[in-house]
């Protein structure tokens, strides 16, 4: 059948994968003979067979492979997972040298590798510009895609690579060994960088930890835009505005309690993503591949989780049961809900501001945001709320985060989810869209937002809700009835009550008070005796009239 939408004389042509001139093809076993590197390119060695490597690149063979495999976004992982990861291996060798496994020298190695990578320390014998060339040259050979099979297999072998080669160099600068990258023999990164562990424990754990750092900056925009609402909420504490249930008119509100409710409402959400966050502080490093701890020692368990405590300063923990904190991805799982509870809460708020801010001449109008840039093409001088639409947009994709990751947090089978890259890819996203768009909503939006008090002042007196505050004294009928005919005439409940002699001015200015509306109790405190028209009688107390 056709496809109708190419339009005619077209057709689908089928798509082949785009191969890189001079790429070798990826089919290749041991059997075949050893063909002679290209220039520039070194010949690495795994289980599947030799493969060309770029002769300056930091990663290795099986990089190498995941880069061809997983062509899929164009994405690098996140900067956070990568440190992480350096982080868990520096710890691991630092455990495995304590006890006595790791020799001190390749120790020594990998330690400075990881360092350098986390900008801890100079390139030897160069200043820090250098310094930071390297680092950035290190981190530059973290390639593999987010979208990666394996449960993070290729992402665990990236680091090793990276480190065994940076380590083999410092190691040549000793006269150990060739210096020459590739060289696995001075360093392995198997056998040494992967001492004593699994990708099984190694990726949940930098992932975990990743996602601690992630979260704390989340908190810190969210902090920052839950203060942005609480000054705004203390500037607006003297609009008085119409209340709205239902998009009806409610009876009054000050805009200083919507802003400090928002601020309120993000705090708690906040509150919630630390509670939450707990269970990232539970590590199963040295669970190895299915949690039994298989081929690490338990001196080394317990030196690997205090020396990634030491150098991440969080208080981390040996999970209770590494089998279970192997398999269960429900720490991560805890933290995306949280995260898509503060994206819900947002979403809301922005859907409050857009119906305030909607106009400028036809609109609620009652508040004014910050103008950020012209907002159509065709219509000159309009100016669309795009920080509120940008948040709005956040919220939204992260709640699609948070979808991905419950269905991936199901897919384990027995001892692994091997859906962790994927986990660990939408929780981080989500983590830092949030920090970014919190932060500028402060920043570009609620800070700058203005009440205009008499455009609230004049909705109010016309709104039908200010009936409410007769109730108590008249009865919920009599009430009702004033209020219908307020809509169907147009006047206002105060000069129908008037009108109708119910109650005077002087009680009038007390009874319907808009600020004494916005505080519990009675207006009026029944101190006023209201003249009941024929059909109708006072009630006996107080009479609310419900939401």
């Amino acid at each position: 059948m056709a496809a109708q939408w190419l339009g005619a004389g077209r057709r689908l042509r089928s798509i082949r994968p785009v191969t890189q001139k001079g790429a070798r093809s990826l089919d290749t076993t041991a059997a075949q003979p050893a063909a002679e590197p290209a220039s520039g390119t070194r010949i690495e060695r795994d289980p599947l067979g030799e493969l060309e490597v770029p002769s300056d690149a930091y990663y290795g063979v099986q990089t190498a492979r995941a880069i061809a495999n997983f062509p899929i976004s164009g994405r690098r992982p996140d900067p956070s997972l990568v440190r992480a990861a350096v982080q868990v291996k520096k710890a691991a060798a630092r455990a495995n040298r304590a006890t006595g496994r790791l020799p001190d020298q390749l120790a020594e190695a990998i330690i400075g590798a990881a360092d350098e990578i986390l900008g801890l320390t100079e390139a030897s014998g160069s200043g820090t510009g250098e310094a930071a060339e390297l680092q950035a040259r290190l981190l530059d050979a973290f390639r593999v895609d987010p979208f990666q099979a394996g449960a993070g297999v290729s992402h665990n072998m990236n680091t090793n690579e990276v480190l065994a080669n940076r380590a083999i160099e410092l190691l040549g600068e000793l006269g150990v060994g060739s210096g020459q990258r590739g060289d696995y023999g001075v360093v392995s990164p198997n056998d040494h960088v992967n001492m004593a562990q699994s990708t099984n424990d190694t990726f949940p754990t930098a992932m975990r930890v990743a996602t601690l750092d992630r979260i704390t900056e989340v908190l810190a925009s969210v902090d920052e835009l839950a203060d942005a609402f609480d000054e705004r909420a203390g500037a607006f504490d003297g609009v008085l505005k119409s209340g709205r249930t239902h998009m009806q008119d409610a009876v009054p509100i000050r805009m200083g309690q919507e802003f400090a409710a928002y601020g309120l409402t993000i705090r708690r959400a906040q509150a919630r993503i630390v509670q939450a966050a707990e269970g990232l502080a539970e590590q199963n490093i040295g669970a190895t591949a299915v949690g039994t701890g298989l081929n690490a020692e338990p001196e080394y368990i317990e030196l690997v989780v205090g020396f990634l405590s030491e150098q991440t300063g969080y208080q981390l923990r040996t999970a209770e049961h590494l089998v279970q904190a192997t398999a269960s991805m429900a720490p991560m799982l805890d933290v995306s809900a949280a995260l898509r509870g503060l994206a819900i809460d947002l979403a809301k708020i922005c859907e409050d501001l857009l119906l305030m801010s909607s106009g400028p001449r036809t609109g609620f109008a009652e508040i004014r945001l910050p103008a950020k840039q012209p907002g159509s093409s065709i219509m000159p001088g309009k100016v669309n709320p795009v920080m509120v639409e940008n948040l709005a947009m956040i919220a939204y994709h992260v709640v699609g985060n948070d979808t991905a990751v419950a269905w991936a947090a199901s897919r384990g089978q027995l001892e692994l989810n091997v859906m962790m890259p994927l986990i660990a890819h939408e929780v981080l996203e989500a983590g830092q869209v949030l920090t970014s768009g919190c932060r500028q909503f402060a920043r570009e939006c609620v800070s700058g937002i203005e009440a205009d008090a008499e455009r609230c002042a004049e909705l109010l007196e016309q709104s039908s809700a200010m009936a409410t505050p007769l109730a108590p004294y008249i009865g919920y009928a009599l009430a009702a009835s004033i209020a219908k005919e307020a809509v169907a005439s147009g006047r206002t409940i105060r000069e129908l009550v008037l009108e109708k002699g119910i109650f005077d001015q002087e009680a009038l200015d007390v009874i319907l008070d808009p600020f004494e509306l916005t505080e519990p109790g009675v207006a009026g405190g029944f101190r006023y005796e209201p003249k009941m028209p024929e059909g109708y009688e006072r009630p006996t107390g107080p009479v609310g009239a419900g939401g």
